[in-house]
């Protein structure tokens, strides 16, 4: 059965596959678990590693770095392979990794750990949003998106935090090894609820080059590049910024940002399928009035937590938007090499961010945090707004409307749509 038939034959009005999206979800969870629990567990890895907390710090570099390089060549090495055996190894190679991180006492065989868990990393990230997306009809695709995104957001409010707690009640290694055990049990839990999907046949790849030349693709990519380039600048000093405002309680700030990101996460559930265009403009331009905010009167305690929250609401709802403008402009069939590259190109916005973010820090202070993300976030905005006939179009392109405009086409250009998705593919 073709890809194409797929999506195309389920009804608009179906429930959606509950467990297999909390399985997907699950599995974002533990990506930035793995992801980012040494941020939390500096002091207590430092001697038990024989290094500076420095170094520590490295294996979340590390993480980013090997995601960052792997994304797109492995994604490509495993294109023609059957996705959910794929998304089982993802797992089990989370599951490996962490496991050893566990039981290492050495910092190299740790760091080599953390780079495995790393490419695994970016080989799951690229797979998530594709499967999400064609596993439901396209008039449900941005609501389940947004379910399998909100483990990100669930592990960022309350994971980390809690790895940090079990950490100092049970010990760091105790932390690595619960995590180890989560994602051996998701990959059972994968193998008994996800659907299988086959690898895409070698005569039916689209090159990943075409799929970047593909209009709409590289705005898509922009808009993400330049929010995290804004995002990251701000995000990544937020305890200096707090303290520079007269706010010495960073704990509370973050919470009020994770929770806020929580709310946005489920107000994008509501809106994305019906307004995209317009729900991911408000959430730019939501960020772009916060930052003004933060620059003029983030002393006021009031402002400081409103402005803060609202940045939570914002970043909540952007991520699965513009996952969701993505998996648009690609079609579900290219939707994992198209996620492969915006994987890279997050990364790239990440370590972009905390380095732009470091400088401005290092230079004028931290008062020039948010009028140096300003500029990146208003890129995103202009890009979002100039892009409406491909990237992100008044009206999206769904199922519905693409089975209208066949039915409406001449004869040969039927033809032509019959004869791609006999190759399990949707022309764009």
């Amino acid at each position: 059965m073709s890809t194409v038939s797929l999506v195309k034959g389920a009804p608009a009005s179906a429930r959606l596959p509950w467990p297999g999206l909390l399985a997907l979800s699950a599995s974002a969870f533990t990506a930035v678990m793995t992801e980012l629990l040494p941020a939390g567990l500096l002091p207590s890895m430092a001697p038990a590693l024989g290094v500076p907390e420095s170094r520590v710090g490295f294996l979340v570099t590390g993480y980013a770095a090997a995601s960052f390089l792997a994304a797109v060549p492995v994604t490509a090495a495993l294109r023609g392979l059957p996705r959910r055996p794929v998304l089982v190894g993802a797992l089990l190679g989370f599951a490996c990794a962490d496991a050893l991180v566990a039981l290492s006492s050495s910092y190299v065989l740790t760091f080599g750990a953390r780079l495995v868990a790393g490419a695994t990393g970016g080989t799951l990230w690229a797979m998530l949003v594709g499967y999400a997306a064609r596993m439901v009809p396209a008039e449900r695709r941005g609501r389940a998106i947004a379910i399998v995104l909100a483990g990100i957001t669930l592990a960022l409010a309350a994971g980390v935090p809690a790895g940090t707690v079990l950490a100092g009640a049970l010990g760091w290694r105790a932390a690595f090894a619960s995590l180890a055990a989560l994602a051996l049990l998701l990959a059972g839990w994968v193998r008994w609820r996800v659907p299988a999907f086959p690898g895409e046949p070698p005569h039916g790849r689209v090159p990943f080059v075409r799929v970047a030349l593909r209009p709409g693709i590289r705005p898509v990519l922009s808009v993400t590049l330049f929010l995290l380039l804004g995002h990251q600048v701000m995000y990544t000093y937020a305890v200096p910024f707090a303290a520079h405002a007269g706010f010495g309680r960073t704990g509370p700030l973050l919470a009020v940002f994770g929770t806020a990101t929580v709310a946005g996460i489920w107000l994008t559930g509501e809106l994305v399928d019906r307004w995209l265009r317009g729900t991911l403009l408000a959430a730019l331009t939501l960020f772009a009035a916060v930052l003004v905010a933060l620059g003029l009167a983030a002393g006021t305690p009031a402002v400081l937590l409103g402005a803060v929250a609202l940045w939570g609401v914002a970043f909540g709802w952007a991520p699965t938007l513009i996952q969701t403008a993505l998996v648009d402009v690609s079609g579900p069939a290219d939707a994992d090499v198209a996620t492969s590259l915006q994987t890279t190109v997050y990364n790239a916005g990440i370590a972009g961010g905390s380095l732009v973010g470091g400088l401005a820090l290092g230079g004028p202070g931290p008062a020039a945090l948010p009028w140096t993300a300003l500029p990146l976030v208003t890129v995103g905005l202009v890009t979002v707004a100039v892009g409406r006939r491909y990237a992100f179009p008044a009206v999206r392109r769904s199922g519905r409307t693409r089975r209208a405009l066949a039915a409406a086409a001449p004869r040969p250009v039927a033809c032509a749509r019959n004869r791609a998705g006999s190759e399990g593919r949707t022309p764009w």
